[in-house]
C-alpha cells in the first residue's frame, strides 16, 4: 500500500498512466463500452463509477491543453447529468471539453495509450483524458 495516492488506483492502473508520454490519451469507459475490442490495454475496475474513476486519475494525472477531455455526445444532443460530473471531476467546462459522436469517439479509443472499463451503467459515462505535462518541482 502507498501513501498519498487514491484508493481507486490500482497498481496496474498506476503502471499504465506512469508509462503515457504527453498527450497520450486514457479512456475512462462506462460498462456498455466495447472496451475489450477497441482498447489495446485495459483495465477493469468493476464496482465504480466513471465519476469517481476521472477524479482519482486527476489526483496523479496533468491535462494537456485544451481539448484534454473528450467526451461521447449523446443522441439527442443535450449535456446530460454524466457528462456535467465528468468535466467537474476533470477539472474542465463545457468550453475546454470536446464532444464527439461515438463513432468518432470509437477511433479516438482505438488509439488510446490505456482504456478502463468501470462499473457504469448511465449511458454515455465515457471520458478520454489526455495527459500534459509533469511539472517539475520548484527551484529544480
Amino acid at each position: 500500500m502507498l501513501e498519498g495516492i487514491h484508493p481507486l488506483l490500482t497498481g496496474e492502473l498506476l503502471w499504465h498512466l506512469d508509462a503515457m508520454g504527453h498527450s497520450d490519451a486514457v479512456v475512462v469507459a462506462d460498462a456498455h463500452f466495447p472496451a475489450a475490442a477497441l482498447g489495446r490495454r485495459t483495465v477493469v475496475l468493476p464496482g465504480t463509477t466513471c465519476v469517481e474513476v476521472v477524479a482519482a486519475i486527476r489526483t496523479v494525472v496533468p491535462l494537456d491543453d485544451g481539448p484534454a477531455l473528450d467526451l461521447m455526445k449523446s443522441a439527442d444532443g443535450r449535456t446530460l447529468e454524466v457528462q456535467r460530473q465528468l468535466m467537474e471531476a476533470a477539472g474542465t467546462d463545457a468550453d475546454t471539453t470536446r464532444f464527439v459522436d461515438r463513432f468518432e469517439y470509437y477511433a479516438l479509443a482505438r488509439d488510446a495509450f490505456v482504456v478502463v472499463r468501470t462499473g457504469e451503467t448511465r449511458q454515455y459515462g465515457n471520458a478520454l483524458l489526455r495527459k500534459g505535462l509533469v511539472a517539475p518541482e520548484p527551484g529544480t
